[in-house]
């Protein structure tokens, strides 16, 4: 444990923010579980709409810096394509 008020401080302010981003990460986690397992389903006109969901929630999260630009645009475009895969044999 730090014994400087600042470290203390920064202690505190570090295990907050870590919530923060804890959070955001399980928002996307879950908003792509809910998408998988409309594809598993194979129902298009839910997948498709939770698609713009978890896009939105990835976008989010790569603008509050959770994840890099690249990392979330691969994780879009495996979303993506498993939508396309879905169409495609239906």
């Amino acid at each position: 444990m730090p014994n400087i008020k600042s470290a203390k401080k920064r202690v505190l302010t570090s295990q907050k923010q870590n919530a923060i981003n804890t959070s955001k990460k399980s928002r996307v986690k879950t908003a792509i579980k809910k998408y998988r397992a409309a594809v598993d389903a194979k129902d298009v006109a839910l997948a498709e709409q939770l698609l713009n969901e978890a896009y939105s929630v990835i976008d989010c999260a790569m603008k509050d810096g959770i994840y890099k630009k690249n990392t979330a645009a691969r994780k879009k475009a495996t979303l993506g394509r498993a939508l396309s895969a879905l169409k495609a044999a239906n």
